[in-house]
């Protein structure tokens, strides 16, 4: 399972499995207890593959911190989301010593380690990290193909005869359109 299908909803704690899809909405499934609930279009619903924590140099996927934390405590849990602020931000700095502190609060922290320890607990994380290394392997790639493809050179001017641009299009047919009214 991918963290395309993991949902985080607004006003209701921990993580949610899509299941279904219904006319008003979508079906979800608690990861932390199995049950299953409707979701209609009220509810702020925000994928896991689409979240990144702001860090000095831009953003980070939440899959590539779920990786680091992965790394850091061997494919096991990571410490309590209930600790102090404090504990919160020096764990958070091993995993990802870039993060923005004025971006990234102590409530976003505590919500991906709670994310992260519910993930790693219903075994979800095996795929997460399979994703990041096929997304690494993949940029590897076309950095590669990028090298390696020849430039294409461009002789012919691509600007038609006047200096017009395709704004000379949209004026005859504006005058067509404006004789065919009279």
């Amino acid at each position: 399972m991918s963290l395309d299908k993991i949902v985080s909803i607004s006003g209701k704690p921990g993580l949610y499995h899509l299941r279904a899809q219904t006319r008003s909405g979508f079906i979800a499934e608690s990861l932390a207890d199995g049950k299953k609930m409707p979701v209609g279009l009220r509810h702020n619903v925000s994928v896991l593959s689409e979240i990144s924590i702001y860090t000095l140099d831009g953003e980070s996927p939440l899959r590539e911190v779920f990786a680091k934390i992965a790394e850091k405590e061997n494919g096991g849990s990571a410490i309590d989301h209930k600790g102090s602020k404090d504990e919160l931000e020096a764990y958070f700095f091993e995993i990802l010593p870039n993060f923005d502190e004025d971006r990234v609060y102590a409530s976003d922290i505590k919500k991906v380690i709670q994310w992260y320890n519910l993930l790693q607990k219903n075994n979800l994380l095996g795929e997460a990290q399979k994703e990041t290394a096929d997304e690494a392997s993949e940029e590897g790639k076309s950095k590669v193909a990028a090298k390696a493809a020849p430039k294409a050179q461009t002789t012919a001017n691509t600007q038609p005869k006047g200096g017009k641009s395709s704004s000379a299009k949209k004026g005859a047919s504006a005058k067509s359109t404006a004789a065919r009214k009279k």
